[in-house]
């Protein structure tokens, strides 16, 4: 036992920590999500081979084998979304840059655009780019470069604008471009009951980092969805300070 202390080094120490984090980090990123079912298929896929094994099932053993020895492969081609969802986060970090936060002053416009159109029961999805750049996004909407306003907000999402279906991307205090179509979730545990925006919302957070706010047309309720998450039902105190805390200096 003592000789087992002396050998330990503080290398061992290190190695064991940053295996646990990267453990915690994978697990906590794929709580919740589609790839969590899919790990307990490929675990459940495992014990199987195991047991053909031993108990010495050839066929099914031969079979299970060949697919094992291309795990590699089969890991990035269902995991695809979620590595590079963990890949763009890890880039993303403080030693990569930062973006330009929203400005006391404009959270307001947008508080005020947010409310404006809840209460008129006007659906609109609006979206903050933080550090991963949605370029790919805007590319297919309309390019605005225009100052936040609430009125401005507001023109874009009346049943009479053009782009008012798409989403409204925020990016470094201005309102980079309008009419913006998002990828849709395809994580199944998301509830049925949310329409295309709320499921464009959560599927581009599943993706980047970007923030979404969502009003809902029917309802009339506002939703904030971030790394993949919804809450809903927020009234324009709560939602002023959740959006402080992500996006304002």
């Amino acid at each position: 036992m003592l000789e087992l202390v002396a050998n330990f080094r503080l290398q061992d120490a290190i190695d064991i920590a940053v295996i646990a984090f990267v453990i915690y980090r994978l697990i906590d990123l794929i709580r919740g999500t589609r790839a969590a079912r899919m790990l307990v298929g490929l675990l459940v896929v495992f014990l199987t081979f195991l047991s053909s094994k031993y108990f010495d099932l050839y066929t099914l053993n031969w079979v299970l084998d060949n697919f094992l020895s291309s795990i590699l492969l089969v890991i990035v081609v269902i995991f695809q979304h979620d590595i590079r969802r963990a890949l763009t986060r890890v880039g993303s970090g403080p030693f990569f840059g930062s973006e330009r936060r929203l400005q006391g002053q404009e959270l307001e416009e947008i508080i005020r655009a947010v409310v404006g159109l809840a209460s008129n029961r006007i659906g609109a999805l609006i979206v903050f780019e933080r550090e991963v750049g949605l370029n790919e996004y805007l590319d297919a909407g309309t390019i605005l470069e225009a100052q936040i306003s609430k009125e401005l907000i507001r023109s874009v999402f009346l049943p009479t604008s053009p782009i008012h279906d798409g989403a409204l991307v925020i990016r470094k205090g201005r309102v980079a471009a309008a009419g913006c179509f998002l990828p849709l979730t395809t994580n199944p545990n998301v509830s049925k009951t949310l329409g295309t925006r709320h499921r464009a919302g959560i599927g581009l957070t599943e993706e980047t980092d970007a923030v979404v706010v969502v009003i809902s047309e029917e309802e009339g309720s506002i939703s904030l969805v971030s790394e993949g998450r919804i809450t809903r039902d927020l009234d324009a105190g709560t939602l002023r300070s959740t959006l402080q805390k992500l996006l304002v200096l």
